[in-house]
């Protein structure tokens, strides 16, 4: 396997990535051809993410024979999901306000009369349909509704339950097993990608949209300094300790672009660090869908970036209807890369508040968003140590002596 050993792995990510930056440079017509090597990666992920959620989540809820204990971990999850996904909308919101990334910038023109209307009744007429719509348009969220619904009838099946959750344990160390093999090709899907980035873009593709690529960076930095670093905080752990103890799972990520591709490595660390396995299994697979505080921080910066592109100027009103409206479309999210782009695209469609074709600007600085990802795993991974610490299912002095 091409990422046996962490060490290796990393020198191989980063070989990758310097390689595919040369060839954009020096032949950037080849570069560009080389994105088909991430687009296979990043579809071959995406095809065993819904298999790898519904074994561990159907695991996972199996083994939690207790209805009551399965219902309390599962409204403290959901509770702590939903507050993060509040603050890290509030957070990306306060800080596109106070950088203006799309001050000054080149008016893009259109009709922004529908600003004045955008917290009207008609908007807030759509929001059942927007819970609906989620989950029609989300396999993810399909597919966990499922896991779960099916976790509870084996767990409360007798004797022939038990014997299918042994096979679905074994399932899980198959999937595992898939999983790791295609990640392992990790690194030609990194030299892909930044080959094609280059190639396509040149070395300055970010500069004309330098300040939201900033904007972004920054929402994501202090989200994680303010909110899950005092998360971790109260479990007794320290942020730092936990980004050096998953450091290879994060270069991962950023080298590939999808946060799925880190989810067995990662379930393994947290395993290993004192959290309880079921805990971690169920928390960290569903938080994949419910849990993305960097796609949300994107949200937010992107929606008050394209506004201010405009010249519109957004009230308290209109910043509360984009808060209510960006949480219930960023439900039918996943951590498959490109999907917080699909999710702008649906929170506008919704709003009203700029042309969708405004949109388009924010395409050649798509795949600059590693600190979207980032932040997603980092977000899962610390909402993982807080709910099992919460729910006293986790090994309090191991969790010390490795994040502490």
């Amino acid at each position: 396997m091409i990422l046996r050993h962490s060490r290796t792995g990393i020198v191989l990510l980063l070989l990758a990535l310097g390689l595919g930056a040369v060839l954009g440079v020096w032949r950037p017509g080849l570069a560009v051809e080389m994105k088909p090597l991430s687009d296979l990666f990043i579809s071959a992920i995406g095809l065993c993410a819904p298999l790898v959620m519904f074994v561990l989540v159907c695991s996972s809820v199996a083994a939690l024979s207790d209805y009551r204990a399965t219902a309390r971990l599962g409204l403290k999850a959901v509770g702590y999901w939903q507050l993060m996904s509040l603050l890290s909308l509030l957070v990306g919101l306060l800080v596109a306000r106070l950088l203006h990334p799309g001050s000054g910038l080149h008016h893009m023109g259109g009709d922004w009369s529908a600003l004045e209307s955008a917290a009207d009744g008609p908007l807030f007429s759509q929001i059942p349909g927007l819970l609906i719509d989620s989950l029609e348009q989300s396999l993810i969220l399909k597919v966990l509704l499922i896991a779960v619904v099916c976790g509870l009838l084996l767990g409360h099946s007798g004797s022939a339950g038990r014997r299918l959750v042994q096979q679905l344990d074994k399932a899980v160390g198959l999937v595992f097993r898939g999983m790791r093999l295609v990640v392992g090709f990790a690194p030609l899907a990194a030299f892909g990608a930044i080959a094609f980035i280059i190639g396509k873009y040149g070395l300055e593709a970010a500069l004309p949209l330098a300040r939201f690529v900033v904007a972004a960076y920054t929402a994501c930095l202090v989200y994680l300094l303010l909110v899950p670093a005092i998360a971790l905080r109260l479990a007794g752990c320290r942020l730092w300790r936990l980004v050096g103890y998953v450091k290879e799972e994060l270069l991962l990520v950023a080298a590939t672009g999808s946060s799925v591709a880190a989810l067995p490595r990662l379930i393994d660390k947290l395993e290993a660090a004192g959290c309880d396995s079921q805990t971690v299994r169920l928390t960290l697979t569903a938080g994949y869908s419910f849990n993305l505080n960097g796609s949300n921080l994107y949200l937010a910066v992107a929606i008050v970036f394209l506004a201010q592109l405009s010249h519109a100027d957004l009230d308290a009103l209109q910043l509360g209807t984009i808060l209510l409206v960006s949480l219930l479309t960023s439900l039918g999210s996943t951590s498959v890369a490109g999907s917080a782009f699909v999710t702008l695209t649906a929170t506008l469609s919704v709003l009203n508040i700029v042309p969708l074709e405004s949109i388009g600007i924010l395409v050649g600085v798509e795949r600059l968003m590693k600190c979207r990802s980032l932040t997603n795993v980092l977000g899962n991974c610390v909402a993982c140590v807080a709910i099992a610490h919460w729910h006293g299912k986790v090994d309090r002095q191991r969790l010390r002596s490795v994040l502490g």
